[in-house]
């Protein structure tokens, strides 16, 4: 890709960008949400054509490139935001307009031997038989890597691959990724994970404002403090400070706002949870994926439903059959799956963003269902500016918008509600450290506030930055809980990993 630029209107998303990927190489992509890298991979995939610039694909110019011509080029691309249809099998989503067959007939037993060597390569050992909806997204995440491995793409980017993968599916993928190296395959691999760019690339590429920072290998002088600074500017420690433990104090006769006894899903996948938050608390929930943290919280405000269990709000039992009925009990959701729960894909920005509180921007209080769309947007104008969302204006459609700021107009449609229990679930999921600070911020205001907070994260440098207490589900469980000063790296992966009693001690 040489000098490409690409403008929206006015906006102006890649100035003069050049990125080369060489056949059994790891490109790491690396910028800041908004920087323009999926821009870029979207005109190296044929999703959007360059205003400027030239692609070469194996030394020859490729005209007006499409989804189509590029996968024909051997370019795919797996979205961090999943493109798995529930409704149909395994096997179909892998093979999707591409079902094999012979004088216009479905070869189903063929699709589904295929679809099985193609899931054991990432380490999934599901039926492809089965119904996609049944898959968590971890396992959805390896379907997107099977697709992509289906169509012998000769590039692939991997956008934020392992963002809801556990430590075991990550070291399948690296795996799935060294061996494509040797067949000289380039992958593009694009995280904000520096760990694993430190583990897996062979050369990065950052960007900055739609602009090139830089290109170089990843030799032994590349360090996380030097990505970051290319990245943003200044130091690693002044954008993810991981042992922050600046959250305020929360003393023990502060009053408890959400007490939870026994709670058990109808399905099994949470049983006989316990724990209890104060005012102004903020208390994490890890665990490996599939422990059952996200089922937790879903049936906490009603999502999912439960057997047995008692919620008291504020020291009343309280009835939460439905999201609905917790909120109007003060406590709100902030859900992992962003991009099918967070938000409303056909609504622009700053109609998502005042969705909760539209009685508030209603004449009569919203008695009689009458929207002053004027309130409404100067609400969501107030929101954006607070939160920096980086948009051409609050019209603009939400899809169009980085990950990172999606997920600022998902967190900021609840700031102006008045919520008393915020539950964040893998709040920052696949976005970069500058915005990691500022939802790490947000938190922290909202608890000084007096708000309770509730954070599931997959990150546990994330929960031991952020949390007073510590939870550790595993196995549909809490198994260990852990005051922030005596939680430590190893005594909670120890816990998420073995028999644990309430205290935190290994059982024999």
């Amino acid at each position: 890709m040489e000098n490409v630029s690409k403008t929206f209107g006015a906006t102006r998303a890649l100035d003069n960008v050049s990125m080369t990927i060489w056949p059994g190489e790891v490109h790491v992509l690396l910028g800041e949400n908004g920087a323009g890298k999926s821009t870029l991979m979207k005109i190296l995939s044929g999703v959007y054509q360059p205003s400027d610039g030239v692609i070469r694909v194996n030394g020859q110019v490729v005209e007006r490139l499409n989804p189509k011509t590029a996968q024909e080029a051997g370019i795919a691309i797996i979205h961090q935001e999943l493109s798995i249809i529930n409704e149909i099998s395994i096997a179909e989503n892998i093979f999707l307009g591409r079902l094999p067959g012979n004088r216009g007939l479905f070869d189903r037993k063929t699709l589904e031997k295929m679809s099985a060597e193609l899931l054991a390569r990432v380490g999934l050992d599901m039926d492809p038989a089965w119904p996609a909806g049944v898959l968590k997204i971890s396992q959805k995440q390896l379907v997107e890597i099977a697709k992509a491995l289906s169509v012998g793409a000769r590039v692939i980017v991997m956008d934020e691959p392992t963002s809801s993968l556990t430590p075991e599916e990550v070291e399948v993928l690296f795996k799935i990724i060294n061996d494509l190296r040797k067949e000289g395959v380039g992958i593009v691999y694009i995280s904000h994970k520096l760990e694993e760019i430190m583990e897996i690339g062979d050369r990065v590429t950052v960007l900055k404002d739609g602009t090139l920072v830089g290109s170089r290998p990843m030799d032994e002088e590349v360090t996380p403090e030097l990505l970051v600074q290319m990245m943003v500017g200044s130091d690693l420690s002044s954008k993810y400070d991981t042992e922050d433990h600046s959250a305020v104090e929360v003393k023990s006769d502060k009053p408890i706002t959400v007490k939870v006894e026994g709670l058990t899903r109808a399905d099994g996948r949470c049983k006989d949870v316990s724990f209890e938050v104060r005012e102004g608390e903020i208390v994490g929930f890890f665990g490996l994926v599939g422990s059952g943290r996200t089922e937790a919280m879903r049936a906490l405000v009603g999502a999912d439903p439960v057997s047995k269990g008692t919620v008291y709000l504020k020291g009343e039992a309280a009835r939460i059959s439905n999201p609905q009925a917790a909120l109007k009990n003060g406590m709100g959701l902030i859900p992992e799956d962003r991009r099918h729960e967070g938000f409303c894909h056909n609504f622009p920005i700053w109609k998502n963003l005042t969705l909760p509180v539209i009685a508030k921007a209603s004449k009569a209080g919203g008695l009689w269902g009458l929207v002053n769309a004027r309130k409404e947007r100067q609400a969501a104008a107030k929101v954006v500016e607070q939160l920096n969302v980086r948009c051409a204006s609050i019209e603009q459609p939400i899809t169009q918008l980085s990950g990172g700021n999606q997920q600022k107009v998902v967190l900021g449609k609840w700031l102006e509600t008045d919520l008393d229990i915020f539950i964040f679930d893998e709040p920052t999921r696949g976005i970069d450290v500058g915005v990691k600070a500022s939802i790490y911020d947000i938190i922290k205001d909202l608890a000084r506030d007096g708000k309770s907070i509730l954070v599931v994260s997959s990150e546990l440098p994330e929960l031991l930055a952020l949390c007073h207490r510590l939870m550790v589900f595993r196995e549909g469980t809490i198994v260990a809980e852990f005051p922030i000063s005596k939680a430590t790296k190893e005594n909670v992966l120890y816990a998420a990993t073995a028999r644990i009693n309430n205290q935190g001690v290994g059982v024999q």
